[in-house]
């Protein structure tokens, strides 16, 4: 048994596989094994055995643009104009070759989800060594929010891209970034986020001018379906105002939104909701976890390490406990932008300017509803907590466990069609 790991640490293309493997295995034992047979005695009745339990809540969605194009309304555009067409466009080529649309869109998101881990191994592997691209790979094979790279989503192909354009902006491959980046502008809106990174250090270089090129024409994805919504609705950013007209988004930064996630994580929902001090516990144990925290890091050089990292991790936990998904929504944009600020010595300039433009996307772009799943297509943030944890092994253990028993539930919440990337 020894020797058969030690040979896939060796083989670091057995180790990337079985990442992925391991971690696409729970969540289909989950969903197909585990989420049918509990929903017979509960009364959510929804969950079958069988493909259908892959597509849930956006996933719909993507199959009817594949299946019948856009909706309009009149000749206004239909709420599913927000989604971007490249995915759907996949899935309908699919379908052309004798698949369903439910069986093209998983085999397309998985099979880009592990072409993923395989151009991120090669690239971290360049840039910060063998050992941290294995530990940015577990992070993103085992990170909960990969659920989404193997249900009918658009992760796997945006991280697929995204990463692509990245990768080779910064080996100087521009005519194949401009490929990448048209690709990943064409299947989210938020690979809008790869034009500034690439302005940028272009300018901070002094980069030739085929960079800068390279930088504008990444954006011909979003460009191209700008001009199709032009074309068809007469509105240039159909599926930026669907957004605010059918999904009730905010212009700009969503402060009560935020407000509401930061005091249901520090004063509990019930709290918030009524105005009143209406369970005074979850006040207390959270200043309960702050003082012991505090004192932590206060004594920690009197304090073994591994006492002090177990310390930390378990308060991290309760906190969890305590908080919820309000907890994880926040870290995910907040808690990216701290992690990339601490690792950014170690981390290429590509990477670090793409992690803060594309959160500071996701910051202005009026919501809080699935801001952990949307943080989790941004590429960096996955490379800087593998850089992190490669200095800390322990940490990085109990992160990959915490992430495991996450990834379960998020896969029985999936299954049962109840919302993963949560409200506030």
């Amino acid at each position: 048994m020894l020797y058969f790991f030690s040979k896939i640490f060796k083989n670091e293309w057995y180790f990337v596989f079985l990442m992925g493997l391991l971690s696409r295995g729970i969540i289909i034992f989950t969903m197909i094994g585990i989420a049918p047979l509990l929903s017979m005695s509960s009364e959510n009745n929804g969950v079958t055995f069988g493909w259908e339990v892959f597509s849930a809540w956006d996933s719909p969605l993507y199959e009817q643009i594949a299946a019948n194009s856009y909706d309009t309304l009149g000749s206004k555009p239909g709420s599913n104009v927000a989604f971007f067409p490249l995915f759907p466009l996949l899935m309908r080529l699919g379908m052309a070759l004798g698949f369903s649309s439910n069986i093209a869109g998983i085999v397309i998101n998985n099979i880009a989800f592990f072409l993923t881990l395989l151009v991120v191994y090669i690239w971290i592997k360049r840039t910060n060594g063998a050992l941290v691209a294995r530990w940015v790979i577990a992070i993103l094979a085992w990170c909960p929010l990969s659920i989404f790279c193997t249900v009918i989503y658009t992760e796997g192909l945006f991280l697929l891209f995204s990463s692509l354009a990245l990768f080779t902006f910064e080996s100087k491959q521009y005519t194949q970034t401009m490929i990448w980046g048209i690709l990943a502008t064409a299947t989210r809106i938020t690979g809008l986020a790869l034009i500034p990174t690439f302005l940028f250090i272009a300018w901070r270089k002094k980069l030739p001018l085929i960079a800068y090129i390279a930088g504008f024409v990444s954006g011909g994805g979003t460009f191209l379906y700008s001009l199709y919504c032009w074309i068809h609705f007469n509105n240039p950013i159909a599926f930026i105002t669907v957004q605010h007209t059918e999904w009730q988004r905010k212009q700009g930064i969503d402060w009560e939104g935020w407000g509401q996630m930061l005091a249901e994580i520090t004063i509990g929902g019930k709290n918030w909701a009524s105005g009143a001090i209406a369970d005074p516990w979850h006040p207390l144990l959270f200043l309960i976890i702050m003082a012991i925290a505090c004192g932590l890091w206060r004594y920690r050089a009197s304090i073994p390490q591994a006492y002090f990292d177990y310390g930390l991790c378990s308060l991290c936990l309760f906190l969890w406990l305590l908080s919820g998904d309000a907890l994880l929504n926040t870290l995910s944009v907040l808690g990216g932008l701290v992690l990339l600020w601490c690792s950014r010595q170690r981390l290429s300039l590509v990477v670090y300017v793409y992690g803060l433009c594309a959160l500071g996307l996701l910051l202005s772009s009026g919501g809080t509803i699935s801001l952990n799943r949307l943080a989790y297509g941004i590429v960096s943030l996955s490379i800087a907590l593998g850089v992190t944890v490669s200095r800390s092994p322990r940490w990085g253990y109990c992160t990959l466990a915490f992430f495991t028993v996450l990834l379960v539930t998020f896969s029985l919440r999936f299954a049962q069609h109840q919302w993963v990337a949560m409200l506030p």
